[in-house]
This record gives C-alpha cells, structure tokens and sequence, in this order.
C-alpha cells in the first residue's frame, strides 16, 4: 500500500512540477515586464494623458508591441544560426558520399567562382577545338595531366572543362595537348557569365584571344 502511494505521489508530483514551474514562470515574466517596460512607459506617457485608464491601456498596448519586436528578432537570428547549422550540417554529410560529395563540391566550387566568392577551381581559360577541328569552345583548365593519363599519351596534355551552356554544371572533361590551346585573358568569372548568357553578355573590350601564330585579335 505504501509503495503504490508513493508511486502515485510521485506521478501527481511529476504532472504537477511543469505546471508550477509554468505559472512560476509567467508570473516572473510579467513581474518583470511591468518593472522594466510597462511602468517606464507609463510614466513617460503620464504628462501627455491625463486619463488614467487610456494611460495604462496604452501603455500595456505599446508593451505588447515592444514585447512582439523583440520576440521577433530574437526569433529571427535564432532561426538564421539554425539554418546555417543545419546547412553546414547538411553540407558535412553530402560532401561524405561516395561520388555525390565530389560533384557536390565541385558545383559548389563553381558556383563560387561565378559569384567572386572563393578562388576558383579554374586556373585559367582556353579555347580548344570541339566538338571538331574549326569549331571551338569555351574551356577551363582544371589541372595538369598526370599519371596514366600523362603517361600513355604522346604529348603533355592538360584536363580542361568544357562546360554546357547555359548550365556550366555540366559539361566534357577533355585531355587536350598545350600546344593544341589558345590562351584567353579573360578571368574565369568573365568566361562563366559568357557561358551561362550563351554569348548574350558581351566580352570587356580589353579582352584578347592570343593566336597560335602569336597575333591577336581584340
């Protein structure tokens, strides 16, 4: 009989301590507000409404709006650091999937490099010949040929990406030789915008394409 009163006494005591703590709660915060926001304001409107009851209602209407401001705000930047937690959480476990974490961070390097933000993964921009000899393409040289690729080709080639227009997420990954390059001057940034506009935007005049013959054309 003692253990069930005690269990019952301690499932009363369970329900009831959020309750008081609740009620605790409420009553400290409007203690609180009334001392630092609803007697301050009452007493700055006191010389300006002589009606004691239009005063404390006023004055209880433009804490609620203060109490509201406040709220909101802090409700605003918590949800903000919530979504750059959950973003950089998010980003953490794609960049560890096999396959998907490298594409991922591969757009995610390009779409940087179109906004300015980061160093681009490009290190330069070229013109090769595709998708055939006469026809060229904008390319972006990612790294030197190395290895296997280096080792069974009989000139040093380079990876260049050759991206689709206007989505330059997509694209070709060509090994082409150096000599078989035309350097650009244009920065990478330039280069994407002219891709992703399919030639709408329109090269800065100090641009220039410097020929294999070493003339160039501006």
């Amino acid at each position: 009989m003692f253990t069930s009163i005690r269990k019952n006494f301690i499932t009363g005591f369970a329900v009831m301590l959020p309750a008081l703590i609740t009620i605790w709660l409420v009553k400290f915060a409007v203690d609180k507000t009334n001392y630092f926001l609803l007697e301050p304001i009452a007493d700055f409107l006191r010389p300006f409404i002589l009606d004691s009851a239009i005063l404390e209602y006023i004055a209880k209407v433009l804490t609620l709006v203060f109490l509201v401001a406040i709220i909101s705000l802090i409700g605003f930047g918590t949800r903000i650091l919530f979504l750059r937690r959950f973003f950089s959480f998010w980003e953490k476990n794609v960049s560890q999937l096999p396959m998907i974490g490298k594409v991922y961070g591969a757009i995610k390097e390009m779409s940087h490099a179109i906004l300015g933000q980061s160093k681009s993964i490009f290190t330069r921009v070229v013109l090769v010949a595709f998708p055939r000899p006469g026809i060229y393409a904008i390319g972006f040289v990612t790294s030197e040929g190395k290895g296997e690729l280096q080792d069974k080709t009989v000139s040093r080639v380079t990876n260049v990406f050759v991206p689709t227009s206007p989505n330059p997420t997509s694209g070709f990954l060509l090994l082409v030789p150096e000599e078989e390059m035309i350097k650009l001057d244009m920065s990478v940034e330039e280069a994407l915008k002219l891709v992703i506009s399919g030639g709408i935007v329109p090269l800065p005049e100090r641009v220039t394409i410097k020929k294999k013959d070493g003339n160039t054309d501006n």
